[in-house]
């Protein structure tokens, strides 16, 4: 299944990198690379994500944990869509 990202995923991503390079680049390049080989992990496991139970269809929109972040994905028919990617500190719903 192919994996796409959103705007705002994309966003998220590279805030998080340039935040992480602030302290120390090259943790930036290695959390950097965590996350996207935890994102990829998804086109043979996609349902590794917990549901979002508040989410309008629970199944088809999912939270996965990589270390400290989260990245929320919904699954559609054809793809995996990255939607959103986030430090567990920062609470979102």
């Amino acid at each position: 299944m192919k994996i796409n990202y959103s705007k705002e995923a994309i966003a998220d991503l590279v805030q998080l990198r340039e935040f992480i390079a602030t302290h120390d680049p090259a943790a930036a390049n290695r959390y950097a690379q965590r996350l996207i080989e935890g994102i990829n992990r998804l086109q043979d496991q996609p349902m590794q994500g917990r549901a979002v139970i508040y989410a309008p269809d629970p199944e088809s929109i999912r939270d996965l944990v990589i270390g400290n972040y989260i990245v929320r994905y919904a699954l559609l028919s054809d793809q995996i869509m990255v939607l959103r990617v986030w430090h567990h500190r920062e609470n979102r719903k």
